[in-house]
């Protein structure tokens, strides 16, 4: 399975969140990340933080495409090369009439 570092992501909301005067929760901390975090993550690393100003080095798993977006990509793909495919061959027709 392949992972991603988020550890920076979550100091730099962690940092965000201390300069605002605001205490880091679990919330607070998951509406400020763009990369979706497991719970028990989050709260390991607001414990780090509070307990020693760091966050530990935090990975997730790498988010696959959606089947349902992976679908549309793949139709959207054939009706582009269907719409090509039919353009050469008015092409080719033209040129041995």
């Amino acid at each position: 399975m392949l992972t991603q570092d988020i550890t920076k992501e979550l100091e730099a909301v962690m940092e965000q969140l201390q300069q605002q005067g605001k205490e880091p929760t679990v919330a607070l901390v998951k509406a400020r990340m763009k990369t979706p975090v497991p719970m028990p993550a989050l709260i390991a690393t607001i414990k780090s933080w509070k307990n020693a100003n760091g966050v530990p080095k935090i990975e997730v798993a790498l988010q696959t495409p959606k089947e349902d977006d992976r679908i549309t990509v793949l139709e959207n793909t054939v009706a582009k090369l269907l719409d090509r495919i039919e353009r050469l061959e008015a092409q080719m027709s033209e040129k041995t009439s």
